[in-house]
């Protein structure tokens, strides 16, 4: 298991390698031009060329590469341009809040979608297995910000069941009770999609499952049914564990447009924010983070997944 872990991480180094070169070269190709965001139409010649000198800009781009990227592993993540501080704290508390809203997307979703696909395997030609097919590919198809617009209507602005924005209440209690309440509304638009595509893949899993020999030989037995359903359910978890993890990694970096929209201070937010700014150090700073937060969670799944299943470690 210590050598399938190893294997994994030293798959990790390339890939986080590449992306570290994908952002930089992409933040550089972008139109526009921070130098002149910052000074205005009225900076001098002499203002802008310390500006660009100070910011390492005058150098080539491999140099600011390499340059950043030896910051980076020692934990300089830069110095944010618009707000003249370090980005570190800035992404970090942002991201922060992001992992907030994911893990509770993440539990909607995983629970919403291993019940709606259950349900959708052991009730087939039923009208809950119809209910269930409908329901993920409704979650799958709708745009989450229309979603998070419509729930904003109707149960915020309409019912005043929930708040319409934000994080927590700024005059009233600040505790978790009060960020739970928060949470509702864009912990759901953003555990649609992932919602859907658990409920999909589980489906397809457990019918899999079901149809194996071991079930037929299990029925023959005469074991329970509800015994003989969960033999399958434990067979198709390899499966459902994998699909789950790269929707827990797509909810950090995927729930920008739910940010913007219930403007939750969270990661998305940030950096949709900074590139209006053209505030390279905390947009680079963010995806960054991202990118490492993802292929950390999909560490954790490769982990449980060969936890589960000898196969994979060998």
């Amino acid at each position: 298991m210590i050598r399938f872990l190893l294997r994994r991480i030293g798959l990790a180094v390339p890939t986080l390698l590449g992306v570290s070169i994908v952002i930089f070269v992409t933040i550089r190709i972008v139109p526009g031009d921070p130098v002149a965001s910052l000074l205005g139409p009225t900076g001098s010649a002499e203002a802008r060329e310390r500006l660009t000198k100070d910011l390492g800009l005058d150098a080539p781009i491999p140099v600011q590469y390499v340059k950043w990227l030896g910051n980076v592993v020692q934990g300089d993540l830069g110095r944010s341009i618009a707000k003249q501080t370090d980005a570190l704290p800035y992404v970090w508390e942002a991201f922060r809040n992001t992992l907030t809203l994911s893990i509770f997307a993440a539990l909607v979703a995983i629970l919403g979608g291993i019940a709606l696909g259950v349900l959708a395997a052991t009730r087939r030609g039923r009208v809950a297995s119809g209910f269930s097919t409908a329901v993920s590919l409704f979650s799958i198809s709708a745009p989450q910000y229309s979603v998070g617009l419509i729930l904003i209507v109707y149960l915020s602005a309409g019912r005043g069941w929930f708040p319409s924005g934000g994080m927590r209440n700024p005059t009233g209690d600040s505790g978790f009770g009060d960020l739970l309440n928060h949470l509702w509304l864009p912990g759901i638009s953003a555990a649609l999609v992932p919602l859907g595509i658990i409920a999909r893949m589980v489906r397809s899993s457990m019918l899999d499952a079901l149809s194996a020999d071991f079930v037929e030989s299990l029925r023959a037995r005469g074991i329970p049914e509800w015994k003989v359903r969960w033999h399958a359910f434990h067979n198709a978890l390899p499966s459902v564990l994998t699909i789950a993890g790269l929707q827990v990694g797509y909810l950090l970096g995927g729930v920008i447009f739910v940010e913007i929209v219930f403007s939750w201070p969270g990661l998305g937010l940030v950096v949709f924010q900074s590139i209006s700014q053209r505030d390279l150090p905390v947009i680079q700073a963010g995806v960054l983070v991202s990118a490492l937060a993802f292929v950390v969670i999909n560490l954790i799944v490769d982990a449980l997944h060969g936890l589960m299943d000898p196969r994979i470690r060998r």
